[in-house]
């Protein structure tokens, strides 16, 4: 008995030793495979560290696929709209048409299968609760249908009226469907008050990627859906940075914080209108087994004022192969031959938009970044802090929107041709693990107005000098830096 005892107590520290090398060449061998190497590093480092306990993590959140299952239905919706899109024969090649833009079209088509579509309209929407009335009174015209998606749909004092009209819609005969993601319900304050209104209503509703693995329905549990969308009868549509809840988010620490989300949503009327409708397709498609293609929607009525815009949507997240919305960001911010000026709330770029970024600043073009002077998610916060030193030394500018406002709009605009709106934040998050929706738009007027937009925020933002950077404390530098590490773990 005391010969076996001892024999297993000799062998278990070779056993815990032939354990952890397994784990440390495996992981050599199999992360770095398809990953960015800085990516691959990180994880390494976290498992060479704690083997057992980063091994772990890996398995839970190594990968950044979707399902096989959503990705085949995303294929479908690709060929599908390949074979059916209508308004190219609207695009305006007039000049100026900027010539490189062309191959940054076609990219687009390749990797999102969207077209770039003319004779639409977009009208800007800044101000918070005048956009959710706008959204409100756009599902009160409703005839035929509805479709809503957003991350966060919270029914609370601010988003009343928007339920209501989704009700009356629903009395009429109109057909409303909801979607919206499950993991941020969950983390949102009023989830099941949600839930029984909308049972209520009578709206059709599902949750997006949802994490219930005692029902078969599970995937790595940061990866989610982070558009935002409104589509009413195939004629109108709203998407932006802002979700369907009260601008405080309804969390005690930011009304204690006095914090306020300020954000940007544009209307469309015109072909374009398909293409985003085509998102709510493909995302109820991969929830509910439902395709709705056999509906048949008013077409987008095509404008012929001169102050019509081209416009195309870029899907992008781990339903398609590439990072969809990076390539793009990356594509016209090395096209700009004047300007290039970036609005993200949450600004953590990889190497290849850093890279293009302060290119465009080091090569004398009028770069800057609008960014908020106070942060919500402490983590992602003091990650984007830790690249202003590097963006401050190639010449970029960055302006602070003043607290106790989080600038929580994502778009930019290069030279006076063209910009970019939707849901995909600038960082590494957006590009390769949410789905989102980007729009690029080409219109000088439309540039005009968004021109307007930036000025609003810099009139009440403050300019960050390198000076003023290079003096904050060395607990803040190191924690900056530390949470700069994180961030590449994906």
């Amino acid at each position: 008995m005391d010969v076996v005892w001892l024999a297993t107590v000799a062998a278990y520290p070779i056993l815990v030793l032939v354990v952890d090398m397994a784990i440390r060449v495996l992981a050599v061998i199999y992360i770095p495979r398809n990953r960015r190497p800085q990516t691959a590093l990180a994880w390494l480092v976290l498992i060479f560290a704690l083997p057992v306990p980063g091994i772990l993590l890996f398995l839970l959140f190594g990968s950044r696929r979707l399902p096989r299952s959503r990705r085949r239905k995303q294929r479908e919706i690709n060929q599908y709209i390949l074979e059916s899109t209508e308004g190219i024969e609207d695009v305006r090649r007039d000049n100026p048409w900027p010539g490189w833009l062309e191959p940054i079209v076609e990219l687009n088509r390749k990797l999102g299968a969207m077209p770039l579509v003319g004779g639409n309209t977009a009208v800007l929407h800044t101000e918070y609760e005048k956009s959710i009335e706008a959204m409100t009174e756009a599902v009160d015209a409703a005839k035929k249908y509805v479709h809503v998606e957003f991350y966060i749909l919270s029914f609370d004092r601010t988003t009343v009226r928007f339920f209501d009209a989704m009700r009356d819609a629903v009395d009429r005969g109109v057909t409303v469907r909801v979607l919206m993601d499950h993991v941020a319900m969950l983390r949102s304050k009023g989830y099941n008050r949600t839930k029984r209104k909308l049972r209520r209503i009578g709206v059709q509703w599902h949750v997006m990627l949802p994490v219930q693995p005692l029902k078969g329905k599970y995937q790595r549990l940061d990866l989610r859906n982070h558009r935002k969308i409104l589509v009413v009868d195939g004629t109108v549509a709203y998407t932006g940075s802002q979700n369907m809840i009260d601008s405080s988010y309804n969390k005690h620490g930011n009304k204690r914080r006095g914090l306020h989300w300020k954000d940007l949503m544009v209307r469309f009327e015109g072909p374009i209108v398909a293409g985003i409708n085509a998102l709510f397709i493909t995302d109820w498609y991969s929830e509910t087994n439902e395709l709705l293609l056999r509906e048949t929607p008013d077409a987008g009525r095509v404008s012929k004022s001169r102050d019509a815009v081209d416009c195309q949507v870029v899907p992008s997240g781990p339903g398609f192969e590439g990072e969809n919305n990076l390539r793009l960001f990356n594509s016209l911010v090395y096209a700009a031959q004047e300007r290039v000026i970036l609005t993200s709330p949450y600004f953590v770029p990889d190497d290849s938009m850093l890279y293009a970024i302060t290119t465009a600043a080091q090569s004398g073009l009028d770069v800057q970044l609008f960014a908020s002077e106070i942060g919500d998610q402490p983590v992602v916060y003091h990650a984007q802090r830790s690249y202003y030193e590097a963006l401050l030394r190639a010449g970029v500018r960055i302006w602070l929107y003043q607290s106790p406002t989080v600038l929580h709009a994502k778009h930019f605009t290069i030279d006076d041709q063209v910009a970019v709106i939707g849901s995909s934040n600038m960082d590494m998050r957006s590009f390769s693990l949410n789905l989102e929706i980007s729009v690029m738009v080409r219109g000088a007027n439309f540039v005009k107005q968004m021109r307007e937009v930036e000025e609003s925020y810099r009139a009440v933002s403050r300019e960050l000098t390198l000076d003023e950077w290079m003096e904050r404390p060395v607990a803040t530098r190191v924690l900056d830096n530390v949470a700069r590490l994180s961030a590449t773990v994906q």
